[in-house]
């Protein structure tokens, strides 16, 4: 596929396009972008059907040729591998590796601050495209990827071959890092950890930085900058929003709650002023009900028996906690809470908490990696009157 008609002009429109959005600024990386046939590394890739499924489309197929090319230079992610995923006990068809969006890696990578003579490590080689911009920039022997999928990682490499890049890749369990070939410079993971795994510190040099995903829970959480100092690692999270698939990592996987059943025979009801409904869509404000609350709380909406459309809000924790909220024609709302605490109450109290705080956004959140247990979030400074441990929870150990 490397005979694309016209993609050197394609990738030169994605440049400009990310330049004009703010999301490339270097000349290296801009030159990167255009050196770099992206289609090279996604010879094809799915789209989930509206009623459900995975639509292929490839380079390959006259049928979806257009679409796919059109896609691949443009500014979004693509899923490349959909596999068989434990899902809450069974297993479902789902996204196992995607080509990350052009604009997230190179906020990315320029939030590394990478100069000439970095080594640079990366979590999660994918596609091997983010291998490609990273030893176009700096040559093979500074460039490493790791992935715990093998049959990935010899695609990649046979597609970075084709294009004259050998980076060194290995098919390793991306928690542990390579520490065979560090120190580095840099470390970057496009994946998502529940806890930053301590491995990563110990390869990095001291004044080197880490870039990681950090996601308590699924999507619950975002990309922290991270320094690496003589006896942890700390940073404040970044701007914007970024989700990465959780590492598929042997020793590592994410936590998942079942959609209890609500008995309403000890439920109460009561009113609430609360005006946030979708908690959910203020990530910051989600980030902190979890650092608050016990274990992943799952959400939905319940059918209108009526309309047949939604109904009550519900949310459920993993104890067995749950809350209902609806809004009467009046603008009234009524909270129906069981279980063995009661949920909407602790959302309330986080919303009062981060409405005290003046409604932070991700920059004023940081992080302390002192070892693999103690990990610590904090507001504004590390020894600020407001701090929580990652719970343990949310990263389950095989």
């Amino acid at each position: 596929m490397s005979d694309v008609d016209g993609w050197a002009r394609r990738a030169a429109v994605l440049r400009d396009e990310l330049v004009a959005r703010g999301k490339l600024i270097s000349p290296e990386w801009r030159d990167a972008i255009v050196a770099v046939p992206r289609h090279v590394f996604v010879p094809e890739f799915y789209r989930r059907r509206p009623g459900g499924g995975w639509e292929l489309l490839s380079g390959s197929s006259p049928a979806s040729r257009s679409r796919w090319c059109e896609s691949v230079y443009s500014n979004i992610s693509l899923v490349t591998q959909v596999s068989e995923v434990p899902d809450a006990g069974r297993d479902t068809t789902g996204p196992t590796s995607s080509c990350s969006a052009p604009g997230l890696m190179t906020r990315m990578l320029e939030a590394l601050d990478i100069r000439e003579r970095d080594r640079v490590l990366e979590i999660g080689t994918g596609t091997g495209y983010n291998a490609a911009l990273l030893s176009h920039r700096l040559g093979d022997d500074r460039v490493f990827s790791v992935d715990v999928d093998s049959h990935l990682v010899d695609r990649a490499r046979e597609r970075l071959a084709g294009l004259g890049y050998r980076p060194c890749l290995a098919a390793v369990d991306g928690a542990a890092g390579l520490p065979e070939q560090g120190p580095y410079d840099r470390i970057v993971a496009t994946c998502a950890v529940s806890r930053v795994p301590w491995e990563w510190a110990e390869q990095t040099v001291p004044g080197g930085r880490v870039l990681v995903d950090v996601k308590i829970h699924a999507v619950v959480g975002n990309l922290v900058l991270l320094n690496r100092h003589d006896d942890r690692l700390e940073g404040r999270f970044c701007p914007g929003q970024a989700t990465f698939m959780h590492i598929r990592s042997p020793s590592m996987r994410p936590e998942r709650t079942e959609l209890i059943d609500r008995v309403r025979a000890n439920a109460e009801q009561r009113m609430t002023t609360e005006t946030v409904e979708r908690v959910w869509e203020n990530a910051p404000l989600w980030f902190l009900v979890h650092l608050s609350e016990p274990g992943r709380i799952e959400f939905g909406y319940t059918m209108d028996p009526e309309t047949g459309g939604p109904g009550a809000l519900f949310l459920v924790a993993k104890d067995g906690a749950w809350c209902e909220v609806s809004t009467g024609p009046d603008g009234t709302r009524t909270v129906l809470e069981g279980g063995p605490r009661r949920l909407w109450a602790a959302i309330e109290r986080a919303a009062a908490l981060w409405r005290e705080y003046g409604e932070p956004g991700w920059e004023r959140f940081g992080l302390t990696v002192h070892s693999a247990d103690q990990q610590i979030v904090w507001l504004d400074r590390p020894d600020g009157e407001l701090r929580w441990s990652i719970p343990h929870g949310s990263a389950l150990r095989c």
